[in-house]
């Protein structure tokens, strides 16, 4: 089983509209709100695959009972905190996209020190673990390690950024899953290209960190495994909702490792699963149906990981 933890989930609330106007009434006639966070986008996505997958984090108030609803057949690992789950709304109009994002509940030390007692307990079921998103308030930075910590030998696979993600390095998970912008925040400096990527990649920080995946959008990825480095280039395709592409990558990777699959077939897997989310209109979904379409059109090279402080790369 693969466990998803989302702690600072939400319940996503999509108003499109033809014309936004400031300063007046909008009237919205197509509505949706779905269980949200990046997080439930792996959970959503590992469901669609077949997987067998619970979702654990923090819930609280009616907007936690309406996303435990919302993910009925998931099973439920979430603690209940007294807090209100925070909304997340939407406002598509033009084609544009306004965000209105609230901060989310405080959760208290009590709070935090229930998660873990219970992420213990829930460790002993699961195969492989998934850790998605920001910190909720109230939670201190070095909680991802203690996560971490607690998940003992089982993989964890990680996707958060900035100095958070910089901080959890340390305790070393399996898989940490980085776009562009993401490793360039991590080291400091800009990422101009693909060979920049590979280049990247040698640095030390990286080394005791088994599988690197750095999404790139349309242009593929760039993931090393160990010391070595595969380029992928993915199907051109008209994106028709790239959000939770990420995630859905983060989805196939945990998916395929839960199959056995390795190396390039496992790449392969990932990356597929982040191009079909991007054909679906509705976040965290994919047609099962267009999987093996989609892996024959990936294709890649293997290379060799720079070593640590050399800026270029080993033929």
């Amino acid at each position: 089983m693969i466990l998803t933890v989302t702690l600072n989930p939400a319940v996503d609330i999509s108003y499109k509209l033809e014309k936004f106007n400031l300063d007046t009434v909008n009237r919205v006639q197509d509505i949706s709100k779905t269980a949200g966070g990046k997080g439930l986008n792996v959970t959503r996505v590992l469901e669609q695959l077949g997987e067998e997958v619970a979702a654990t984090g923090f819930l609280g108030g009616g907007l936690g009972d309406f996303i435990r609803t919302d993910l009925s057949g998931i099973q439920d690992y979430f603690v209940t905190i007294e807090g209100e789950t925070r909304n997340c709304i939407a406002v598509i109009h033009e084609g544009k996209q306004t965000e209105i994002l609230e901060s989310g509940p405080v959760i208290s030390g009590s709070e935090g020190e229930l998660f873990l007692a219970s992420f213990s307990e829930y460790v002993q079921k699961v195969d492989i673990i998934t850790i998605s998103g920001s910190l909720p308030r109230g939670l201190p930075d070095d909680f991802y390690e203690k996560v971490i910590r607690a998940a003992g030998d089982t993989p964890v696979l990680l996707d958060t950024k900035g100095e958070l993600l910089k901080k959890t390095l340390k305790s070393k998970p399996y898989v940490i899953k980085p776009n562009v912008d993401e490793l360039g925040d991590l080291l400091g400096r800009a990422i101009t290209d693909e060979q920049d990527i590979v280049a990247a990649l040698g640095s030390e920080i990286f080394a005791d960190i088994p599988w690197v995946v750095v999404t790139n959008g349309a242009d593929g990825a760039v993931v090393k495994h160990n010391d070595a480095v595969y380029q992928a280039t993915i199907p051109q395709v008209k994106a028709v909702n790239p959000v939770g592409s990420g995630d859905a990558v983060l989805a196939g990777f945990a998916a395929g490792l839960s199959r056995g699959l390795a190396d390039e077939d496992l790449i392969k897997f990932g990356l597929a699963m982040g191009v079909l989310n991007a054909l679906e209109e509705q976040t965290g979904h994919i047609t099962p149906e267009k999987i093996d379409w989609c892996i024959g059109e990936i294709s890649g090279t293997w290379g060799q990981v720079p070593c640590p402080g050399n800026p270029g790369v080993k033929e």
